[in-house]
């Protein structure tokens, strides 16, 4: 973390008193830095003077380079607290402002990214702005001192020009970002067909992913793939998808020792990553691998969707249940440094071992970080430069004998490496991220049938449930054992679609009546009254130029189509028409997003691909600890079964009328004979109850997708 050493000294500024452990980083800059609130604003105004807002978040780099370059600089801070109001933001805390102030400067400039530095007149409407800006002028380009210069130039003696130039950025921002979808129309399997096209025009096919570098991972393309794939059997879409998984996890985005994934990588093979840890990415990227398992029974891709889910558990998990945030990319003033390795440091370590480990992760002498920096001079980062069987080959070696050898290997190098500095981790708690987490834990559990990941769910959920929510509602973080701020549609949405994960782990209905009171939640705080799409902010986050709806996706997916996918789910297993009805107005509202953009829209294109169907109710009937009922529960959920929802009761329980009518599917549901029994449903209509899993296993892939 950066504001260590000499800084430490000062007196801190007004940052002091948040929780936000991006914000306390900075709380020791000679910058006179405010939050977020009144008191700024009100003094911005009182003393007319512009606001500068810069906005950033623990685990950018780039964020850390500047307020290192810049924020430390006691020159640089003297001219900003003379001349400026200066406020900071956490863009995790307050998703609201990063959004609309985002958009401006990319109206401005072209491009956007973190920091993100805007100047704003007192009346919050922008007028210049920028991403990184070094400290003095070099290569031809103002430093950030000569641009502040210029501002306050501007802003003295051109006020009137500087005040129009605002006026009309905003209304411009106004109208792009505050504008209804727009859409009534019925979506169809054409805008899946399209948007396969689109995807298929910027594949890699040498390393998978999708268009130039940088690269991202981008689950919500693999999840489109996968269900174009069991839609049309269309064998290119899931080449895609799945040569992108391979290499992803070949590469160093990929943590070889620790499991988890890295940020993105700066090049096209997916070698050299921005170290940085999310735990949006990562609880996502559990479901595109256990999907891509799902479907093509890979063994590697369960591997690494597992390592995965305990790289949350071992290193992100707090100890009364909530999911931190995220994992920073530098440590000891290195990006990287955590995560790098000599020839000679792993050849103390692995002794006679080293030849093996070398060949299999790509070790060289000279190192593998491309890097002019000296300190990255024969560095290597850990990835699989080879086909895994080209190294069986070469040490004459099984696959299960390699794997063998390998496991206790890593093991020791993630030992000494646990003694390393370890990055800075931001431990705050975000409702939104923790309910990606828990959907994955759920997931995992699933399919892995692993209890360590289902127990992380269920406490999470208690977690946010309780600790996280007030009478006023769900708020957005816990940090330094305070839960604030009101909570947005993405909280909202991603916990209503977690609590339905849940629900189909351990078949839990008190968590479908907590889905029930999101979905009020939801359309009370959220919804607009003209229809559509919700959203993004509710009437308590005020002072804010623009009330923005999320059909996009960013880096997660857009909250409006995982509600609408939620309220699809949500809506199949307690029967009720109204919440299908939402979702369909929902995904209506942006067919013409999804007919314009569809690259942006992929997780509403999956929404969409739900609700055209067919969609699928399975119940399964038993006792939960028969073997019966296990197998058949085994059958449904190791299947890719995307559009369909599971349900399961036992009849003789004495909660099992009450349990019905919750979940009306398993309403006069019995056993067959004595037997656990599967109901499958398609379209309103039900076969045959069957009680073997070869018997469900047939009525499975003779369903309308497989016809």
């Amino acid at each position: 973390m950066t504001g260590n050493g000499p800084s430490a000294e000062r007196r801190p500024n007004h940052l002091i008193h948040e929780t936000s452990p991006y914000l306390l980083q900075h709380a020791h800059n000679p910058v006179d830095w405010y939050p977020w609130s009144d008191e700024a604003i009100e003094r911005a105004r009182a003393e007319s003077k512009p606001i500068f807002l810069s906005i950033g978040y623990s685990a950018c780099h780039w964020c850390h380079v500047m307020e290192r370059e810049s924020f430390e600089d006691e020159d640089i801070a003297r001219f900003l607290n003379t001349h400026f109001v200066c406020i900071k933001v956490d863009r995790e805390e307050r998703p609201d402002l990063d959004e609309i102030y985002m958009a401006a400067v990319q109206m401005l400039t072209g491009s956007g990214g973190w920091p993100l530095n805007v100047f704003l007149t007192p009346e919050l409407k922008p007028f210049y702005g920028g991403t990184y800006f070094p400290p003095r002028d070099a290569f031809g380009r103002p430093g950030f001192r000569t641009v502040l210069e210029q501002l306050v130039q501007a802003w003295n003696e051109q006020h009137d020009r500087v005040a129009a130039s605002a006026e009309a950025l905003t209304a411009a921002l106004q109208r792009a970002v505050d504008q209804p979808a727009g859409g009534t129309g019925a979506p169809t399997a054409d805008l899946i067909d399209c948007a396969v096209h689109e995807l298929a025009a910027t594949f890699d096919p040498a390393w998978g992913g999708f268009g130039d570098a940088p690269k991202f991972p981008t689950p919500a393309n693999i999840a489109l793939l996968l269900r174009a794939y069991r839609r049309t059997r269309d064998a290119h879409a899931l080449d895609m998808a799945t040569r992108t998984l391979t290499q992803m996890a070949r590469g160093g985005l990929y943590d070889h020792l620790g499991g988890g994934f890295h940020r993105y990588s700066v090049d096209a093979r997916w070698l050299v990553p921005h170290f940085e840890k999310m735990l949006y990415d990562n609880a996502l990227l559990v479901h595109a691998y256990l999907d891509a398992y799902q479907v093509t029974g890979n063994t590697p891709f369960a591997t690494i969707a597992r390592e995965t889910l305990d790289y949350i558990l071992r290193d992100m998990t707090d100890a009364e249940g909530g999911f931190f945030s995220s994992e920073d990319a530098d440590s000891e003033g290195q990006e990287g440094a955590f995560y790098l390795w000599t020839l000679d440091a792993i050849r103390e370590v692995l002794g006679d071992d080293t030849p093996l480990f070398v060949a299999y992760y790509g070790v060289e002498q000279d190192g593998t970080f491309p890097s002019r920096e000296p300190y990255h001079a024969g560095k290597n980062i850990l990835h699989v430069p080879r086909d895994p069987a080209v190294i069986e080959r070469e040490f004459g070696l099984s696959a299960q004998e390699l794997e063998a050898r390998l496991a206790p290997l890593r093991a020791e190098l993630l030992a000494i490496r646990s003694r390393r500095v370890r990055p800075g981790r931001d431990d705050k708690i975000i409702t939104a991220w923790n309910a990606l987490a828990i959907s994955a834990m759920a997931k995992g559990y699933q399919v892995l049938e692993d209890t360590r990941y289902l127990d992380a769910a269920q406490r999470a959920t208690a977690f946010i449930t309780t600790r996280m929510n007030d009478a006023g509602g769900l708020l957005r973080t816990f940090a330094k054992g305070q839960a604030k701020l009101p909570a947005y549609l993405d909280d909202y949405a991603y916990l209503l679609a977690a609590l339905v994960d849940l629900y189909e782990a351990d078949f839990n209905t008190i968590h479908l009546r907590a889905a029930h009171d999101i979905v009020q939640a939801m359309e009370t705080r959220f919804r607009d009254a003209a229809g559509g799409a919700y959203f993004s902010t509710g009437d308590e986050h005020r002072g804010l130029l623009a009330r923005t709806r999320s059909l996009h996706d960013q880096a997660v997916p857009s909250a409006n189509a995982v509600a609408a996918q939620a309220l699809l789910r949500l809506g199949a297993l307690t029967d009720n028409a109204a919440y299908i009805e939402r979702a369909r107005e929902i995904v209506s509202s942006a067919v013409p997003r999804m007919e314009r953009a569809p690259l942006g829209t992929m997780a509403m294109l999956c929404a969409a691909d739900f609700l055209i169907g067919p969609r699928q109710e399975i119940a399964i009937v038993g006792e939960a600890e028969d073997s019966d009922f296990r197998a058949l529960l085994d059958v449904a959920r190791r299947r890719f079964l995307p559009n369909t929802v599971i349900a399961a009761i036992d009849p003789d329980a004495p909660d099992a009328e009450a349990i019905a009518e919750v979940v009306p599917l398993l309403a006069n549901r019995d056993l067959v004979d004595g037997r656990a029994a599967a109901y499958v449903c398609e379209n309103y209509s039900c076969a045959l109850p069957v009680t073997t899993p070869e018997a469900l296993l047939d009525q499975l892939d003779s369903a309308s997708f497989s016809r």
